[in-house]
This record gives structure tokens, sequence and C-alpha cells, in this order.
């Protein structure tokens, strides 16, 4: 009979730990989608992590492998980030399926659909800092190595990353930012309309 009771309890517990997981769940996913139209508070959130994750290595002297580790990560993020959904280079019918780039002036516009939207691009990037920040409090990722050589192989990998997405963007005469882009005006308030109706 005891061992009856322990198992109901044990269920009971499992059952409490699931509605918790669930209801942490829940409410973790409200927040982030109450966050989604505040970008600039997002990011500057990121930011701050970012920091106290770079202040933690500089005061450890330490944990540069999984320092680069994360910059590898948020380099395949960014290319992500700048690149069309649709790339047509790599699959030219998918291309005519969905969205795709204007190629000629006289093409119908187009908007720029990213492969990797901005909101998840944030979120992965929060959710990189945060791991790599819990990595730094356990020693067997604290690899010994000789940082200098892994910043300069990060930066000659950046550069020649940065200049494929760059001949990509100029072969196929795409820009992935709203800077310098035109913008048009929508319609004029009804107020107005009506006074010149009249």
């Amino acid at each position: 009979m005891d061992g009856g009771d322990s198992g109901g309890g044990g269920a009971a517990a499992a059952a409490a730990a699931a509605k918790w997981r669930s209801d942490a769940s829940r409410a973790f996913q409200y927040y982030l989608d109450r966050s989604t139209p505040h970008a600039t508070g997002r990011w500057l959130g990121t930011l701050a992590v970012a920091a106290i994750y770079a202040l933690r290595v500089y005061l450890v002297q330490g944990f540069y492998i999984v320092t680069y580790g994360l910059g590898i990560y948020l380099l395949n993020l960014l290319i992500g980030f700048l690149s069309p959904m649709v790339d047509p280079e790599l699959d030219p019918s998918a291309a005519a399926d969905g969205p795709a780039l204007p190629t000629r002036g006289s093409d119908e516009f187009k908007p720029f659909i990213r492969r990797l939207p901005e909101f998840k691009f944030w979120y992965a990037i929060t959710k990189a800092f945060v791991i790599a920040f819990v990595m730094t409090f356990f020693s067997v990722f604290d690899v010994p190595v000789f940082w200098p050589i892994l910043l300069c192989y990060w930066v000659v990998l950046f550069v020649l990353t940065m200049k494929r997405q760059i001949v990509h963007m100029i072969k196929y005469k795409y820009v992935p930012f709203n800077i310098g882009k035109q913008k048009y005006g929508g319609k004029k308030s009804g107020a107005s309309s009506s006074a010149s109706k009249d």
C-alpha cells in the first residue's frame, strides 16, 4: 500500500512540475510577444547582456574558445539576416514560385524578405549571449588558447564572408536595409479630401 501512495505522490509531483513548466513557458512567451514592437528597447537590452558577457570574459581572462564560438555563431546569424528568403543563386525555380528580388528596372516592386527576420535575429543573439555567459561559470569550457590567433582568424573569416555577401547584393541588386530607400506618402486624411469635394 505504501508503494501505491508513493507512486501517486510522484505522479502528483510530476503533474505539478509539468503545470509549473507550462505556466512559466506561457508567461515567458507573453512577455516575449509584448516586447515585439519595442525594437530599440530589445536591442538595448541585448547590448547590456553583451557588455556583461564581455566584462565577465575580461575579468576572468579566459573562455576565449567560448567567445570564438559565439563570434562564429553571430556571424552565421548576420548572414541569415542579410540574405533574402529566396536566394536566386541557389534555387532559381523557387525564386519563380515565391517572392523574388526584382532583376530589371521594369519589374514590379517586391519588398525585401529576410531569411532570418529581425525578431528571430534578436532573440537568437540574446539567447547566445546568455548561454555563453552561463558557460563561463564552468571551467571545462576554459580551454587555454592563444587568443590573438583566434581573433585574427575570426576577422579574416568576417571580411571574406562580408565580401561575398556584398558581391551577392550587388549582383542581384538588393539592399537589406530601409536606409536610403524611397518612401511613398499614404492617402491624405479624410477631412482634406472631403473639403476638396465641396
